[in-house]
């Protein structure tokens, strides 16, 4: 199959060297002037991971639609404007397959719906998300994850062509708890990191389960499937997001918490204040979810916010 990436950061460079290792014929697209790209083409490596010459690179645009499949990883708000930029190529017959986590601030829309508004119906939008760091899979550690697609002939079709030894795929059955579930995780995901900052890491265990319930409540109030946030997207990324060293959303919170500076912005900073946004939207109480907006927007004390979620009004669990 004959695949283009677009993205040359962490997450796009191992699907392409992922798909290169299946046998697939794989264009890596970038832009000139990432710096990321600018390495690979000197190098044909990044600090994790190194992409055989079998791999096509290109900073030309005009060279994505010689993918039958396109697939997209970038950071989450800079969607709506690649597809600005690929409206002039007038894509057709392309099946687009989104590998991000991350909700559309400017919109409060998920990001399938970002690339479906700017596509010709020919092109089907999917989804590949759930559990998994460059870092375990160049290693050659196996993880499983979801694809989804409201296109169920080609859901199948990415399902089976892309499973393999290192990655076990699932079909998605909902579009809306899987989107929300997977940029959702990231908000839990800087929650964890404050509380390894202020070392309350033995609350990590009531900071998934409440957040795994609050995700749900939100999703079934979007009409998704709330058991989705029990799913790969959601719950299944956790161990990833919340307790690994490769969690950039993980590492985030706690250099926050402890006032140490962080070399990027994590994507479940723009989340927070999505879900924040749809709740209300949704009438639907995310406790977790507004803590973190308040202490990243509004300025408000990390450790004091944190201590008032452990003495919210006592209550059932369900």
């Amino acid at each position: 199959m004959k695949i283009t990436v677009i993205g040359c950061g962490r997450w796009g460079s191992l699907i392409t060297w992922y798909l290169d290792r299946m046998g697939h014929d794989v264009t890596l697209y970038g832009m000139a002037s990432a710096p990321e790209m600018q390495r690979f083409l000197a190098t044909r490596q990044n600090d994790l991971l190194s992409l055989p010459e079998s791999v096509h690179l290109t900073t030309d645009i005009t060279d994505v639609p010689s993918g039958e499949v396109i697939i997209i990883s970038i950071p989450s708000q800079a969607l709506s404007g690649l597809m600005q930029e690929l409206a002039p190529l007038a894509l057709r017959d392309k099946t687009i397959v989104l590998c991000m986590k991350g909700i559309d601030i400017a919109t409060g829309k998920r990001l399938s719906e970002i690339a479906a508004e700017s596509l010709d119906k020919s092109c089907p939008v999917a989804v590949w998300l759930g559990p998994g760091h460059v870092q375990e899979f160049y290693k050659g550690n196996p993880s499983c994850m979801v694809i989804d697609s409201d296109n169920e002939q080609i859901k199948h079709t990415l399902v089976n062509t892309f499973s393999s030894d290192l990655i076990r795929f699932y079909y998605g059955q909902d579009m809306i708890g899987n989107e929300i579930g997977a940029a959702a995780k990231n908000v839990i995901g800087i929650a964890a990191g404050m509380l390894d900052g202020f070392e309350l890491g033995t609350l990590k265990g009531a900071l998934m389960a409440r957040g795994t319930h609050e995700v749900a409540g939100l999703i079934e109030a979007m009409g998704g499937n709330p058991m989705s946030a029990y799913g790969l997207c959601h719950l299944g990324d956790y161990e990833a997001t919340v307790f690994s060293p490769h969690s950039h959303n993980r590492a985030f919170g706690e250099c926050f918490a402890k006032g140490e500076p962080f070399p990027s912005l994590a994507e479940g900073y723009y989340t927070a204040q999505a879900m924040v946004d749809l709740g209300k939207k949704y009438n639907v109480e995310l406790p977790i979810c507004t803590a973190v907006y308040r202490i990243l927007y509004e300025g408000a004390d990390c450790k004091q916010v944190l201590t008032e979620l452990m003495t919210r009004t006592l209550r059932s669990e369900f």
